[in-house]
């Protein structure tokens, strides 16, 4: 539990930092595709901080363990949610901050970690159901 509370205030702190600095430090003197891209990482971190924070509520309330049902889905879901924020995010930041296209490779697999971090939490959630317990206490 604590390890996804402590990535979800890593990507938070990161999404409002960076928000701020597009929004202040960056406002009017960068073309308006890379402050689109800036938008898109923030918004994109900051959903899944919120998305790693539930996934740290449920691991308080049932835990992870790999016998628990759901365990092994909550835990991939988390990694999902980490490192999709840590791919796709960080590779537009780089993109609008510094015009690198050197990384713009890494975007997609990032959206995909996040997808695989949707469909984990949505099986751990099929898991507690069929378990028939409440995921949300």
């Amino acid at each position: 539990m604590a390890l996804w509370l402590v990535a979800a205030a890593i990507h938070g702190l990161v999404g409002v930092a960076m928000g701020a600095y597009a929004a202040h430090g960056m406002a009017g003197t960068i073309e308006p595709q890379r402050q689109a891209w800036m938008e898109t990482a923030v918004s994109y971190q900051m959903w899944h901080a919120l998305a790693l924070l539930a996934v740290a509520a449920l691991a308080a309330n049932h835990g992870m363990r790999e016998r628990s049902p759901g365990g092994a889905a909550l835990a991939l879901a988390g990694v999902g949610f980490f490192l999709g924020a840590l791919l796709f995010s960080g590779s537009l930041y780089l993109l609008a901050l510094a015009g690198s296209r050197g990384l713009v490779w890494v975007t997609p697999f990032g959206g995909v970690a996040f997808l695989v971090g949707w469909v984990a939490l949505g099986w751990y959630g099929i898991a507690q159901w069929r378990n028939g317990a409440n995921p949300v206490r």
